[in-house]
């Protein structure tokens, strides 16, 4: 195969590209990387300096392709399937990326904000950082509460980059900072997402990891 994904199965970012490539069957390697490992760390760096997952490599056009939207797009110009994740209209388009974008920077960021503060000591958490994600997420559950239409998907009627955003950040942001009662409209949207196969396959995949993940502190 030439293209090989180098990623962990509990990394959000990873999971937005996972669902892209199980959602048109798109043939991969899967390269699980253990940064703990240094040999595997300094593989990985050699392959990508900067460190992060995912890494996508495509072996038969010479390409080394970080960050997972840009890998997403990618994949739509260069191993394209049924599913299109950016719309053909340009004007969709853009407002696809630019969800893409929020549920990245508004849900995403601020979730991982909780969660590496969790991993701190107790003498070096910011407390004050971690009301603010908190409130971030509060006000991204409620604008996207009001912009989500039942029985649809992020963009509407078809699947897009914006889904595969969505499972990882709405996934992880509901386990630090719970939905509730006040946003029904988004709820409804995860559980179509969750039982969407592509979406399904990632969360299985990753729940043997699902322990790893660190809880509130006590």
């Amino acid at each position: 195969m030439s293209l090989s994904l180098y990623y962990h199965p509990l990394s959000s970012f990873c999971w937005k590209v996972l669902i892209a490539l199980y959602e048109n069957d798109i043939p991969f390697t899967p390269k699980l990387v253990n940064l703990g490992n240094a040999d595997e760390r300094a593989a990985f760096l050699k392959l990508w300096p900067v460190g992060k997952f995912p890494v996508l490599r495509d072996e038969a056009r010479g390409r080394t392709i970080p960050e997972s939207s840009i890998i997403i797009e990618y994949l739509d110009l260069h191993h394209a399937g049924t599913t299109r994740f950016i719309p053909d209209d340009a004007d969709l388009a853009l407002q696809t990326r630019l969800r893409d974008r929020f549920l990245d920077l508004y849900l995403h960021m601020p979730t991982q904000t909780i969660v590496f503060d969790r991993l701190r000591p107790a003498d070096a958490r910011d407390p004050a950082g971690v009301t603010e994600a908190r409130n971030r997420l509060r006000t991204s559950y409620a604008m996207l509460n009001a912009e989500f239409a039942p029985g649809t998907w992020a963009m509407g009627d078809s699947f897009t980059l914006a889904d595969c955003a969505a499972l990882p950040a709405l996934f992880y942001a509901n386990k630090v900072e719970p939905l509730g009662d006040g946003s029904p409209a988004v709820q409804a949207y995860l559980d179509r997402l969750k039982a969407r196969p592509s979406a399904a396959r990632v969360l299985a995949e990753a729940e043997p990891y699902f322990h790893m993940f660190p809880q509130e502190p006590g």
